[in-house]
């Protein structure tokens, strides 16, 4: 059963706001489309990228966000790449949040 969800701009619009509201900043790297594009985060703390963060369709017809790692700079490049090359509608959105790691607990 497929659950309802936000539009992918409104979701991208709230993700940034909420950056703010921690005393973050946030960027919209790659804007897709705005009703059904997915989201792919790119999580940073005070400069460095920490984690990426993409909400994936599940099996069972829901979507859950899914996090890793960032390796290097490099590897997330060209994740990103592969990413937006499977997917033109992708949203791709950087964050830059204290705490980096209470975010993405919060968010999965």
């Amino acid at each position: 059963m497929n659950e309802a969800r936000l539009a992918a701009g409104v979701e991208a619009s709230a993700l940034l706001a909420r950056a703010r509201d921690l005393g973050g900043f946030g960027t919209v790297l790659r804007r897709g489309d705005a009703e059904r594009g997915s989201l792919m985060l790119v999580i940073a703390e005070r400069g460095t990228t920490r984690f990426l963060v993409q909400r994936l369709l599940q099996r069972d017809g829901r979507y859950q966000w899914e996090s890793r790692e960032s390796a290097d700079g490099e590897s997330l490049d060209a994740h990103l790449a592969n990413a937006q090359s499977r997917d033109p509608d992708l949203w791709v959105i950087e964050l830059d949040v204290p705490s980096a790691e209470r975010f993405i607990a919060e968010m999965t």
